[in-house]
């Protein structure tokens, strides 16, 4: 039997006329981008010129906006001493979030870390807040906190105590840490789970090798593991700076901004104006300030903590 001749094969040949495989693929990926592109230009770039060309007239949101009023409503808004309150109150929120909260996660984080007893339930327990709809918690807090002893439990402990109560929602001057208490309570169990998942990807190795070299635990955290934490500390900062400045839900219910404006934040200010008060143009602008302060800290942290990271070097 004899064998098959051998078919030539002409180089020059090329597989096939048409497109070449890059542009194929480019075509091809395109494609699958093609229905979130569209979505993303529908509900969220078209909201934003709309926004934008809202907050130059003085519109109620009935009937077509007419009287153009240019930049009037940002002038309004950067004198309106209610709205500068606001941007204390949110800023009192960021640095009580990165000097309190997240540290809180942090060391829970370490702790349900080690191989403790229970570590699952212990996991568990302290990320339950974050599944919780903002809804209850805020219900959940109104009701520690209610001013009648006999209804709520904190004000019952001090009762019981021979302390006088605490009106938590209605005092000025202890509002705002109130609120920041439920906010942590709700939101801590979410910066944990990133802490605690950055703990898990530190290889085993380096930790190991330190504690040969004579390293207690205090010098392998903080020499170690909090280095090596640096890309997940960013992100946990970056999430937890940018929901201080937009929190409404948790703050309208409990307290809807007062009393007085003590507790008012930005979001809460312009959703009183946009939907309460049915100044749209005017709750558009507030919406704009608001997003231009979050592009702004984008572009600058991302600018700031460009570092590379210690494990991919990225």
């Amino acid at each position: 039997m004899q064998p098959l001749p051998a078919i030539p094969i002409n180089p020059k040949v090329k597989d096939a006329p048409g497109l070449s495989r890059r542009t194929k693929d480019n075509l091809f990926i395109a494609l699958f981008l093609l229905p979130a592109l569209i979505l993303f230009l529908l509900f969220v770039i078209y909201p934003i010129f709309r926004s934008v060309y809202y907050s130059t007239f003085n519109w109620n949101g009935l009937g077509p906006a007419v009287k153009n009023i240019g930049v009037g409503n940002y002038i309004k808004i950067i004198s309106d001493e209610v709205f500068l309150k606001a941007m204390g109150n949110v800023l009192i929120l960021i640095v009580c979030s990165l000097g309190l909260q997240l540290p809180l996660a942090m060391l829970l984080a370490v702790m349900v870390g080690k191989n403790l007893p229970g570590r699952g339930l212990f996991r568990t327990i302290f990320f339950l807040p974050y599944v919780l709809s903002e809804v209850n918690t805020a219900i959940m807090f109104m009701l520690l906190y209610n001013a009648d002893p006999e209804r709520g439990f904190l004000n019952g402990i001090l009762v019981l105590l021979h302390l006088e109560p605490i009106a938590w929602l209605g005092d000025m001057r202890v509002v705002l840490f109130a609120v920041f208490v439920a906010l942590t309570w709700k939101y801590f169990g979410f910066h944990m789970l990133l802490y605690l998942t950055g703990l898990q990807n530190i290889p085993t190795d380096i930790e190991e090798a330190a504690r040969m070299d004579g390293a207690n635990s205090f010098q392998n955290f903080f020499f170690i593991s909090l280095p090596l934490l640096s890309s997940t500390v960013k992100t946990s900062v970056y999430m937890s700076v940018l929901g201080s400045i937009q929190q409404f839900i948790i703050v309208w219910i409990m307290t809807g901004g007062g009393p007085v404006n003590a507790s008012e934040t930005m979001a809460t200010y312009m959703y009183r104006f946009g939907f309460v008060r049915f100044q749209l143009g005017y709750g558009s602008a507030v919406a704009i300030i608001m997003f231009i302060f979050c592009v702004i800290f984008s572009l600058l942290y991302q600018q700031l903590t460009r570092e590379p990271d210690y494990l991919t070097g990225l």
